[in-house]
């Protein structure tokens, strides 16, 4: 497997693995405490999940050739963790198959895409593959955050605890 190929597949099991570990955590708090709001971004760890579930969507369909699936980064494509849970699995099975199906050339070379604001940017597809990783991890952290706020332990997600479990 080519290096960078390799490289984006292992961020997506570590995605996947630590969206899994911080689902479960949130599976454990009381209804009202996991959608309660806080002082975030996105007002609660419902809203946080949600954004990055939203911002996940709208990437992947950008990757795939699709019409853009929101129009707002801030939208709740579901009202509750339960559902939202099912649609984080699903996703993050897709991001896997995604990764896994980009031509290797590919990674090097200048994706083209419209931003939500309809502007036209071109930039290399590994960059871009990155930032969605790296968007999901500076957002899981909002979440862990807000977790910690509450009686449940938020769980580790540093990379290398994936690693040691790999």
């Amino acid at each position: 497997m080519p290096i960078e190929r390799a490289h984006f597949t292992r961020l997506a099991r570590y995605n996947r693995w630590a969206n899994q570990r911080l689902y479960a955590a949130c599976a454990s708090l009381a209804e009202a405490e996991y959608l309660k709001p806080r002082p975030a971004f996105f007002k609660s760890l419902h809203g946080t999940l949600s954004h990055i579930l939203v911002a996940d969507r709208l990437w992947l369909a950008r990757f795939e050739g699709k019409p853009q699936p929101y129009q707002s980064l801030g939208h709740i494509p579901y009202g509750d963790l339960p559902g939202l849970r099912v649609a984080r699995e699903a996703e993050d099975a897709r991001i896997l198959r995604v990764v896994e199906a980009i031509d290797d050339a590919a990674f090097g070379r200048p994706f083209t895409y419209r931003n939500m604001a309809g502007e036209t940017w071109s930039q290399p597809l590994d960059q871009l593959l990155t930032h969605v990783f790296n968007h999901q991890t500076h957002h899981r952290g909002q979440a862990h955050d807000q977790l910690s706020q509450t009686g449940t332990a938020p769980p580790e997600l540093d990379f290398i605890y994936f690693m040691r479990e790999a």
